[in-house]
């Protein structure tokens, strides 16, 4: 195959939709807050002064997320509470890149260290938000849109950067620093539910989602695996098979279609999950392994347990 032109790479995508700064700003420092909190508890510290710790950490946390959504809310494709296009109602998509190089893959994990950074910080927020958006949910049977808007935005960019890294290698074109669509190649979608199920959001992350959980964990070794890393850490199917095609990369120049498709499916199935457990949608995740680049329709009879 042809090879990429080196001009472009480690280069962001073109003009990226910016987060706000000053909430950005606030999300971090109520990180920094929660984790200083934990710092208190586990080295005995004064009770009263961690708490104060995490709930102020927690509020920023929320204060930041809800702003980094609301400007998310205007250019958002998830308007809607039903299955567009008559899709699973989470949709990852992923266009494999014609002139990947055959080397490129072996640095990927370092330049893409920048993404690693940010996405941890925003992965605690991430589960802050999830438990905050739970307990709303509980009393109101709505998740506040703007808290919905980061959370998939979050998901939109470990995918991004799991396409671009370890968990595809499916193009050599650099992620973009936003929660933000982009004209990027890796796109990821959940359509906004207008009403939640009350009391499903009590069981839902921990039994329900039971079977999905065992299967991802055996496909990628661990729910967060394909976006946070690829799922190379430890022995997994997926980490097996992006091993494989960078072998056959490295060789050959080639990536092989069906590796692509497959690694593509158990993907899809493992952010499917992550929607669920994450108290996006109540629709079930269905149990297929939807390969290639494109989310295909779903069935029609998709009940929510």
């Amino acid at each position: 195959m042809n090879t990429t032109s080196i001009e472009t790479f480690g280069q962001p995508d073109p003009q990226p939709e910016k987060m706000s700064a000053p909430y950005l700003l606030v999300l971090v420092a109520g990180v920094l807050l929660a984790g200083g909190s934990l710092g208190a508890f586990a080295n005995s510290g004064p009770v009263l002064a961690g708490l104060a710790l995490l709930t102020a950490g927690t509020g920023l946390i929320i204060l930041g997320a809800g702003g980094l959504g609301r400007s998310l809310l205007s250019s958002s494709h998830t308007a809607t509470s039903g299955n567009a296009g008559g899709t699973y109602p989470a949709r990852l998509e992923g266009q494999l890149d014609p002139n990947l190089t055959r080397w490129m893959w072996l640095v990927k994990w370092i330049l893409a260290i920048p993404h690693y950074i940010v996405l941890a910080i925003l992965g605690i927020a991430f589960a802050v938000v999830t438990v905050a958006a739970g307990v709303m949910i509980l009393f109101t049977g709505r998740y506040p849109a703007s808290l919905f808007q980061f959370t998939v935005g979050v998901m939109r960019w470990h995918w991004r950067v799991a396409f671009y890294a370890n968990g595809v290698m499916g193009t050599d074109r650099y992620p973009p620093f936003t929660l933000a669509h982009t004209d990027y190649p890796a796109t990821f979608e959940v359509d906004y539910p207008e009403q939640l199920s009350h009391w499903k959001v009590l069981v839902k992350s921990w039994l329900l989602a039971l079977p999905h959980l065992l299967i991802v964990a055996a496909l990628t070794g661990g729910i967060w695996a394909s976006s946070n890393d690829g799922g190379t850490n430890g022995m997994s199917l997926l980490g097996l098979l992006v091993f494989i095609t960078a072998v056959i990369l490295l060789f050959t120049g080639v990536y092989r279609l069906g590796l692509f498709n497959l690694i593509m499916g158990i993907n899809r199935w493992a952010y499917r999950t992550i929607t669920y457990t994450a108290l996006l949608r109540d629709d079930y995740p269905p149990f297929r392994l939807d390969q290639g680049p494109l989310d295909p329709p779903a069935m029609s009879s998709r009940g929510a347990l």
